[in-house]
């Protein structure tokens, strides 16, 4: 195992084990892995999380191998209770999937985790850490996956797509369902899945990003929209991923989240009452 520490303004890129890049440290796991023309999928937490319910699922399905763990003093200052009720740092995680089938060209390098940098300047620093290390791989694009957060999505959620070039733009729109008109329609696209399509056309590497509809709620998951994306990467990458293993989490999510929702009308009705309670608590001791 190597340590690729990352100090200020400084930048190393002699190969693999030495890059150092301002305040991030990557940490190999295993061996670096010989990949053809890789492709980089970035799915981070965010508006519904899309991304990463998008790009995990990707790891998991298709058994993708974890070679780098990151981590950075410019992570938010908390951390998770796991499952086993005991304290877990955040994390980011890279991996990476070699795809052995004769007529596939591109292998994949998948960006994901628990996180996202706490502040623009660590999330500048950070995407140019990855363009980098995607260029020592000799990567040849990039894709970032998000969410749009709406009071009410279509069924099935909507598909949006942008990038950094028009061809870039064109091969995830043509033949799929993901829709080129975002002006008036999407601002701002904050955080890593938008700066890394900005900070990769400065390095000429071609970037898009995938945005999915999603509830504008913060307990929402995206899930529906993260099965729309996974449509389309399926179809355009050949990545043959059995989709139809989403339906069960969507329905399962689908009657957790109505369960919630009778639990939270029930303690609103319950509000309610009290509150009913001490107005007229309130009102009796008035008029008396």
């Amino acid at each position: 195992m190597s340590v690729i520490r990352v100090e200020w303004q400084s930048v190393y890129l002699d190969n693999l084990n030495e890059m150092i890049i301002m305040t991030w440290k990557f940490t190999q796991i295993g061996k670096i892995p010989e990949l053809k023309n890789p492709i980089l999928i970035e799915g981070m937490p965010g508006i519904g999380n899309v991304g990463k319910v998008t790009a995990d699922f990707i790891v998991e399905q298709l058994k993708a191998v974890k070679i780098y763990d990151v981590f950075s003093y410019k992570f938010p200052h908390s951390v998770f209770v796991n499952e086993n009720n005991l304290i877990e740092l955040p994390t980011i995680e890279i991996y990476y999937k070699r795809f052995t089938k004769k007529g596939k060209t591109n292998d994949l390098i998948i960006l994901t985790g628990d996180i996202q940098p706490i502040d623009e300047e660590s999330c500048y620093e950070f995407c140019d850490a990855i363009i980098d290390l995607l260029l020592k791989f000799k990567g040849t694009e990039i894709i970032t996956l998000g969410g749009v957060g709406l009071m009410e999505v279509s069924n099935p959620p909507q598909v949006y797509c942008t990038g950094n070039n028009k061809e870039i733009i064109q091969k995830y729109v043509i033949g799929t369902a993901a829709k080129n008109k975002l002006y008036g329609i999407i601002g701002p696209i904050i955080g890593v899945s938008g700066v890394l399509l900005g900070m990769a056309g400065k390095k000429k590497v071609p970037a898009a990003t995938l945005l999915a509809e999603t509830l504008a709620h913060p307990m929402s998951l995206g899930i529906a929209g993260a099965k729309e994306i996974l449509t389309i990467l399926n179809k355009k990458l050949s990545l043959e991923i059995d989709i139809k293993k989403l339906d069960k989490e969507i329905k399962d999510l689908e009657e957790e989240m109505l369960k919630t929702t009778k639990e939270l009308e029930e303690v609103s009705k319950q509000s309610a009452v009290n509150k009913l309670k001490q107005q007229l608590s309130t009102d009796a001791n008035y008029i008396g």
